[in-house]
């Protein structure tokens, strides 16, 4: 099992939840993050005052996949958030050592599969 970090513009979400979920790969979280790259900040007025803001909204994305499904989540990201702009993102893969169901105590790569009862 893998667990996959992407980091993505936010106008990227809703087009990789979309194929993800058509690929049988629906479950992910998503937070709001900031972060600074190798973009330049940008300079904003607010009342009267100047400030230079180094850190850029993203968003983060985590998916655990089971380890032959990497390659296809990797390619979707990739595909739907590449402008060819600074500031794309970024994609991390983290090998999982245990996976834990907390409501029925399952352990292990059954964790990633979804219930129907999991859908209410």
């Amino acid at each position: 099992m893998k667990k996959i970090e992407a980091f993505i513009r936010h106008e990227s979400l809703e087009a990789i939840h979309d194929r993800l979920a058509e690929m049988g790969l629906p479950s992910m979280s998503v937070s709001e993050a900031k972060g600074s790259g190798r973009q330049k900040g940008f300079t904003e007025s607010y009342r009267g005052s100047k400030t230079t803001i180094f850190l850029r909204p993203k968003l983060k994305l985590e998916i655990a996949v089971d380890d032959g499904d990497v390659d296809r989540v990797i390619d979707t990201v990739l595909e739907l958030s590449h402008t060819g702009e600074p500031g794309d993102g970024k994609i991390f893969v983290y090998d999982i050592e245990e996976a834990i169901r907390v409501r029925t105590g399952e352990r292990g790569p059954v964790v990633l599969e979804s219930h129907p009862e999991d859908a209410a």
